[in-house]
């Protein structure tokens, strides 16, 4: 079976880092403060520790998931690199030729997506902007780097989207990008170790509303039109990343023009041998995410 690295509260609402099998509910801890001091770690003693915590025969219950991502480490997300990506945002766009010179060009599309504290994990609302007319999830395979640029992992980003807002001009993309609620990670991360060809795992997608499916579709890392190794090192080419970095890698799933999420929908993304994340939509205004801070008691 498959191991995850999972941030969580124990039953003495104290903020864990451990190592479980994918579904149980209780974990062996790791030897490390918060995920941040484990992505100091080179790759080979990163992934000896959290082989030795499997060894250990304590365990701590599991009493809920926080999102895999904390203190300095960022999340960063890559666009443009599936052809229906590429095809969806000349849809969307005024200016079109941007996404098609992007996607045949030498260098990607990379963009900063969140800080540590705005993240949502599985099970908590992801947001949708009032003054976007088009709000769209876009289900992604996300890369664990350490801070010497190494994959060290692998989770489930869901980089929600302002459609509308991208598409009225490409200038606006931080404003479509990052807002409270447009990031979530999870449910853990599954060691690089783990995974036999990160080029063939299936990534799908299904947004439910009132309890029916309105859109699904499913791809695979397959169609990717770049290399993730070539991504890391651009995302490294003249930046540092003390704690790690997540790097979400782009989306190969995109609905119509059409389709737009509303309040209450559900919206579940599965990757391979990875795992499963699950949100409901709220509206992405203050008031709605005033519960999204650093604290590990926050409630939604």
């Amino acid at each position: 079976m498959t191991h995850e690295v999972i941030r969580f509260v124990d039953k003495g609402g104290d903020v864990k880092v451990g190592v479980r099998e994918q579904g149980e509910t209780t974990a062996h801890l790791l030897a490390v403060e918060n995920l941040a001091q484990l992505f100091t770690l080179e790759k080979s003693a990163l992934l000896s520790t959290i082989n030795k915590a499997l060894e250990s025969a304590s365990v701590t219950d599991v009493v809920r998931l926080l999102p895999p991502v904390d203190d300095l480490t960022e999340v960063w997300a890559a666009g443009v690199t599936y052809k229906r990506s590429r095809a969806a945002r000349e849809e969307e766009s005024d200016q079109p030729d941007v996404y098609s010179r992007v996607y045949e060009a030498a260098r990607p599309e990379l963009f900063f997506k969140s800080v540590a504290w705005r993240v949502v994990g599985t099970g908590e609302p992801i947001g949708v902007r009032s003054d976007s007319a088009i709000n769209a999830p876009e289900p992604e395979i996300a890369l664990v780097c350490n801070a010497h640029g190494e994959i060290v992992g692998v989770t489930i980003c869901n980089d929600v989207s302002s459609r509308s807002i991208e598409g009225e001009n490409p200038l606006y993309l931080p404003q479509a990008k990052i807002y409270s609620g447009s990031c979530a990670l999870g449910p853990g991360f599954v060691p690089i170790d783990q995974i036999s060809d990160i080029y063939d795992l299936e990534i799908s997608v299904a947004v439910k509303r009132d309890g029916e499916i309105i859109w699904e579709g499913a791809t695979s890392t397959r169609e990717m039109h770049r290399r993730f190794e070539e991504l890391v090192d651009y995302l490294f080419l003249h930046m540092s990343f003390p704690g790690g970095v997540i790097l979400s890698t782009g989306t190969g799933l995109v609905p119509s023009m059409e389709f737009n999420l509303t309040t209450d929908d559900e919206v579940t993304v599965g990757i391979t041998n990875i795992g499963t994340l699950v949100n409901k939509v709220r509206s992405a205004n203050r008031k709605d995410f005033v519960w999204l801070r650093p604290n590990a008691d926050r409630l939604m």
